[in-house]
Formats: structure tokens, C-alpha cells, sequence
């Protein structure tokens, strides 16, 4: 045993070697972004709203457009990029509902001071 080991030890280190940079090269890639995708998903989801289809239409198409993008990256297995996508499509979807709920404020607002103002109008009759 030991002279086969000493005849084939530049064999064994090679494959030894060969072996860890196999397992280096499988730890340093970019593990498939499933969890991230599914929240982008469920953020998009949330805000596809008609408010915001109507208030946050750029916005809201942003998102959709980027979570394509991420589940097309996937296809492409560039992980990495899906997983930044979904990122920035949880983003958009968030600003798509803030929008809407920016424009839904500012019309409650103006409906409020027309009644203030009608009621002014009428207690100083």
C-alpha cells in the first residue's frame, strides 16, 4: 500500500487539488434567489392595484418589467443579477404604492379644504 501511494502521489494530489477547487467553484456561485423572487413577486403583486394602475402607472410597470427581468436572469442561471433585480423590483413595486397613496392623499386633501371652504361660505351668509 504505502509503495502504491508513493508511485501515484503526484496522481492524488492532482486529483486532491483538482477536487478542492471543484468544491471552491461550487461555494463562490450565486445560490438560486428563490426567497427574494417571491417577495419581489408578492411586493408586485400587492401594489397591481387599481389605485395604482391608475395613479402609479410608470411606477407600477417598472416593477413588473424588472421581476421579468429577474426570473429571465434565472432562466440564464446569472443569479447574481436575478437576485439585484428582485431587489430593485421590490423597490419599485413599494414606490408604485407610495405614489398612489401620495396622489389618493393629495385628492382627499383638496376635497377637504372645497368643504371647508363651502362651509365657510355658508356660515358667513
Amino acid at each position: 500500500m504505502k509503495s502504491y501511494l508513493l508511485r501515484h502521489r503526484s496522481t492524488l494530489l492532482k486529483s486532491i487539488l483538482a477536487l478542492s477547487a471543484l468544491v471552491m467553484v461550487s461555494c463562490a456561485s450565486a445560490p438560486i434567489p428563490i426567497e427574494k423572487l417571491a417577495v419581489a413577486a408578492a411586493a408586485v403583486e400587492r401594489a397591481n392595484t387599481a389605485s395604482t394602475r391608475e395613479s402609479a402607472p410608470a411606477e407600477l410597470q417598472t416593477a413588473i418589467g424588472k421581476l421579468a427581468s429577474a426570473r429571465e436572469a434565472v432562466d440564464r442561471r446569472d443569479y447574481e443579477r436575478a437576485e439585484q433585480l428582485a431587489e430593485q423590483t421590490i423597490l419599485d413595486a413599494q414606490l408604485a404604492e407610495l405614489h398612489a397613496q401620495a396622489v389618493r392623499a393629495g385628492v382627499a386633501a383638496r376635497e377637504t379644504q372645497e368643504a371647508a371652504r363651502i362651509l365657510r361660505n355658508e356660515l358667513n351668509r
